[in-house]
Formats: structure tokens, C-alpha cells, sequence
């Protein structure tokens, strides 16, 4: 249901926000998301309450001054409508999280070369998650893995490193020195185990194939994952959900 770029609506007629288990107030959890829209350069689209809206991105993140800024193109009048109101609603993608925060004191600022439309530091930002696309990246302190026969070679038993995993798939690391694998291969019975509290047994479709980097000395397989029970599928969600909170809180250590 967050799809597209318009804004959800965060309150309902009784002032309730129904959204509240998505709110993010912590200071240092605000500063690393709006640190991520700057260094990642992502689209935003700012709305005003009177439909005007306009497409721009992050530009700077002053904390100690407790302002942000926006590229702007003065002569925009979308922009205009914008000021004229004072205030807007910013919605922005990373991946499949979806980022929205309000705006306040609108300011635009005229530099030699270019301007930028400042606004005060959000209190509040919304993170809405797609929770079927969603994908964490494993903690390897935990040694996560996918036990499993090779698609290929039904004697040789592997333990492949599990990178990251979804609520519908997992990239498996695959080192140099294993025979390779074909996309389309079907592995059933595969044990994965992800930390001491999750143990599930899937089907694993691989899907594609892609290199990493030159020294990873590996192969990345990407794998849709089927023939889970639905206790199965409920420890994945909590992996997931788990392992994103501890990410977050590692940020702000």
C-alpha cells in the first residue's frame, strides 16, 4: 500500500496515529536515515497541502544547526506554491523502505551558482517497510548457513555462507573453489540456520548467478526460497524483523 510517492495520511479524524509502531524519534535514528538519503542521492518528492509537489534531492545535513536542505530550481513555481505554504511532506524510496517525514520553516536560499530550500530538522520520520521484498543483511558473528547437496554432485555436501535474506529468497556465498551451479537447479530439503534460534528447511530455487567483487573469491547466488511451513515462515519474519532492529542500533553505537 506504499507503493507510490504520495504521502500516507498519518492521522485519522480522531487525531490517532495509526501508524505508530513505524514511527522513528530517536535522534541518532533520524540523523543516520537522512544520512542515507543524502549519500545514496535518492529522489524525494516534497508535497504541499495544496497539491503542489516537486521532485528533489537531499543536498545537506546540518545537525548542529538542526536544518536540511533541498537542490531547488528558484524559477519552479511548483517550488513557489511550496513556499507560499511553509510547510510540506517529503517521501522518498531506499529499496523497499519507504521514508516520510513533514516539513517546516521553509527557506529559500540564493547562492551564487545555484539554490537550495532549507527546512527544519524533522522530529519525526516514518519508515514503512514492504515486508515481502524486505531484505537484511545476516550478521556473520551468528554464522548463518544453508546446508545442502550440490545440484550437480548429489554426494558432495556443502555449508554455504547465507549474505542476506528476504521473507521469499537468500543469497547463498558460494566460494571459488566449488563447482559451479546452473540457475534453474532445484535444491530440496535445504537446512538453513541462521542464528541458534532459527532453523528452517526450504526448497531453494536458484534463480541467477552474479559476481561480487574480484577478491571476494566467491559467486553470489540469488534464491527464491518454498516449501515452508508457516512456523517456518514465522521465524523467518522474525529473523528478519529482529536483525533489522539490531542493525539500527549498531548504527548508533
Amino acid at each position: 500500500m506504499f507503493e507510490d510517492s504520495r504521502p500516507a495520511a498519518l492521522q485519522d479524524d480522531a487525531g490517532i496515529d495509526p501508524w505508530a509502531p513505524f514511527r522513528v524519534d530517536h535522534p541518532g535514528e533520524i540523523k543516520t536515515l537522512l544520512k542515507q538519503l543524502l549519500d545514496s542521492s535518492v529522489p524525494l518528492s516534497l508535497s504541499g497541502p495544496d497539491g503542489s509537489s516537486l521532485s528533489a534531492q537531499l543536498w545537506s545535513v546540518d545537525d548542529s544547526a538542526h536544518r536540511i536542505a533541498f537542490s531547488a530550481d528558484a524559477g519552479n513555481p511548483q517550488l513557489q506554491r511550496l513556499m507560499e505554504g511553509d510547510e510540506a511532506c517529503a517521501v522518498a524510496y531506499i529499496d523497499a523502505v519507504k521514508l516520510q517525514f513533514d516539513l517546516h520553516h521553509l527557506m529559500l536560499v540564493h547562492g551564487a551558482r545555484a539554490s537550495a530550500l532549507q527546512a527544519a530538522w524533522p522530529q519525526v520520520v516514518y519508515r514503512f517497510q514492504r515486508r515481502s521484498g524486505y531484505r537484511v543483511r545476516t550478521l556473520e558473528r551468528d554464522s548463518p548457513r544453508a546446508d545442502l547437496r550440490h545440484p550437480a554432485l548429489p554426494d558432495m555436501r556443502l555449508s554455504l555462507r547465507v549474505m542476506d535474506v528476504s521473507i521469499g529468497g537468500c543469497a547463498l556465498f558460494l566460494p571459488h573453489d566449488v563447482p559451479p551451479m546452473e540457475p534453474g537447479s532445484a535444491l530440496q530439503g535445504v537446512r538453513i540456520e541462521l542464528d541458534a534460534d532459527t532453523r528452517i528447511l526450504a526448497t531453494v530455487h536458484l534463480r541467477h548467478i552474479s559476481s561480487i567483487q574480484p577478491n571476494a573469491r566467491g559467486l553470489r547466488l540469488g534464491c527464491e526460497l518454498g516449501d515452508m511451513s508457516a512456523a517456518a515462515q514465522r521465524a523467518l519474519q522474525l529473523y528478519i524483523d529482529q536483525t533489522q532492529k539490531r542493525r539500527r542500533m549498531l548504527t548508533l553505537d
